[in-house]
């Protein structure tokens, strides 16, 4: 069983940054790929980064390629996601997950957390 509690969100301006933290309880943490989800109001959730479980491998949606950074500390428990540049439409709760398998699909991941909202002004 792991635990995942998100951290870091808060409202910024268009052009402005953030670092999200997905923190994970339990000693088998490097063993999970994880990713970060995000759901805007009205709308479905949707992937938006994803890193395995060595950090060697990450994947990264087409809307925030070459803003948003995925990274993980395995010593630490702990995720992260730096966004830069970032844009009204990018409002939204963010989720982090973790999972085995670790692709760009939710049914992929078997944990969750919360979530942390993410609030871009123009």
């Amino acid at each position: 069983q792991v635990q995942l509690v998100e951290s870091g969100g808060g409202s910024v301006q268009a052009g402005g940054s953030l670092r999200l933290s997905c923190t994970a309880s339990g000693r088998t943490f490097g063993s999970y790929a994880m990713g970060w989800f995000r759901q805007a109001p009205g709308k479905e959730r949707e992937f938006v980064v994803a890193i395995s479980w060595s950090g060697i491998i990450t994947y990264v949606s087409d809307t925030v390629k070459g803003r948003f950074t995925i990274s993980r500390d395995n010593a630490k428990n702990t995720m992260y996601l730096r966004m830069n540049n970032l844009k009204p439409e990018d409002t939204a709760v963010y989720y982090c997950a973790a999972g085995f398998s670790g692709g760009r699909t939710q049914n992929e991941y078997a944990y969750w957390g919360q979530g942390t909202q993410v609030t871009v002004s123009s």
